[in-house]
């Protein structure tokens, strides 16, 4: 096995954690979609599909895992001779099982997408406060419409919007995450951009993706074609 072989191996892992990502993503839209059925008997189907993003959010996890493995030791043996190639396939299974092992099922639930899930089926679930809309004046329902849909960053619409769980606000995701990585770039901390926000320090660790909003935005646009 020659060492473009590994790389183009870890190219197929990572656009397979990708796909793994992207399920995820659908299994979260077909919960909300059951939600927003208002079907009585949906209670077994929710457990069944936050089961299946527990199973993705592991597989996930673990190919990460073992991507990691595989990049960091083909680094160390490409300043080797070649034959050191040959160790490699032992040592990513000798390091993959010892991680794998302690790895927690209970972590599961921080993971990212699976946090976007049950936010996502939470939201769905609550009322949309109909009659108290309806008493709100058109010009501030529209107003605060235009901010929750609206990137403080970019002032534009957010395509994919990503929620701070530390401070609820809410960013594209290719904004924030190109600002928090040129501040980090200058050791610096990052502000909330959102006017008198106090969280000084916004990390990509307390970003969730807000599916829920996404599909809203999705929606009001298709109403407007």
């Amino acid at each position: 096995m020659s060492f473009s072989a590994v790389q183009a191996a870890l190219s197929g892992l990572r656009s397979c954690q990708e796909d793994v990502g992207t399920n995820m993503d659908m299994l979260t839209y077909v919960a909300m979609d059951l939600v927003e059925s208002h079907e009585t008997e949906h209670s077994s189907s929710l457990e069944t599909l936050q089961a299946m993003i527990l199973e993705s959010a592991e597989l996930e996890r673990e190919i990460n895992c073992f991507s990691n493995i595989v990049e960091h030791l083909n680094s160390e043996v490409s300043q080797l001779p070649p034959e050191a190639l040959f160790s490699l396939s032992d040592r990513v299974k000798e390091q993959y099982e010892a991680k794998r092992a302690s790895l927690s099922k209970a972590e599961l639930h921080n993971h990212q997408k699976v946090i976007a899930f049950k936010e996502g089926v939470g939201s769905a679930l609550q009322p949309e406060n109909g009659e108290e809309a309806e008493n709100q004046d058109e010009d501030i329902a529209v107003t605060q419409r235009f901010v929750n849909f609206t990137c403080p960053l970019t002032q534009v619409e957010m395509e994919n919007p990503m929620k701070n769980k530390v401070c609820n606000h809410h960013y594209d995701e290719g904004a924030i995450l190109a600002m928090i990585k040129a501040r980090h770039k200058q050791h610096k901390k990052f502000r909330c951009p959102v006017v008198g926000c106090g969280n000084i320090n916004v990390i990509q660790a307390d970003l969730v993706p807000d599916l829920f909003l996404k599909r809203r935005i999705q929606k009001r646009n298709a109403s407007q074609v």
